[in-house]
């Protein structure tokens, strides 16, 4: 397989894992009413009540959460009329929740167009956050036993 289709392989699956988990959030009830009423998946409510990701996880989750909190996901920014990309730290109540904000980051900076123009900016980096981001949103399916049970109940 081309590296390119891998790529577009990997973001795909992104975008498919992170919206099973925001179902699986709502159908747990792990969301909130946001604007308008919307159900808002509440993945920091959820970080809080889930086990450490990083204690006892298999050598992939392992590996995936020491990549995320060592070298985090960026930041696009707008700073005096130009886009710029910074480190920020995001403010968390626990280490699930920061890993989240990550993964999140990374499928925002993907879904708003912060690391993809027609190809992928710093491949091997966004490969490697995509891929991450991936195993620890299965991490947290697997992890919590209503998260599993809406999981499997999901139709394909």
């Amino acid at each position: 397989m081309a590296y390119d289709d891998e790529m577009r392989d990997l973001a795909s699956e992104l975008f498919r894992v992170f919206a099973q988990c925001e179902y699986c959030l709502k159908a747990t009830g792990y969301c909130y009413a946001g604007p308008g009423n919307a159900a808002t998946p509440d993945w920091t409510r959820f970080a809080r009540e889930l086990s450490s990701l990083s204690n006892g996880a298999d050598a992939d989750v392992a590996a995936a959460v020491a990549y995320m909190l060592e070298r985090p996901p960026k930041k696009q920014v707008y700073v005096d009329g130009a886009l710029q990309w910074r480190d920020v730290v995001p403010e968390a109540e626990n280490e699930n929740d920061r890993i989240l904000l990550y993964v999140r980051r990374v499928r925002n900076n993907l879904f708003h167009g912060g690391k993809f123009n027609g190809r992928f900016f710093e491949p091997e980096r966004s490969r490697d956050l995509l891929q991450h981001s991936v195993t620890i949103l299965f991490a947290c399916i697997f992890k919590s036993q209503p998260m599993l049970e809406a999981y499997e109940q999901r139709t394909d």
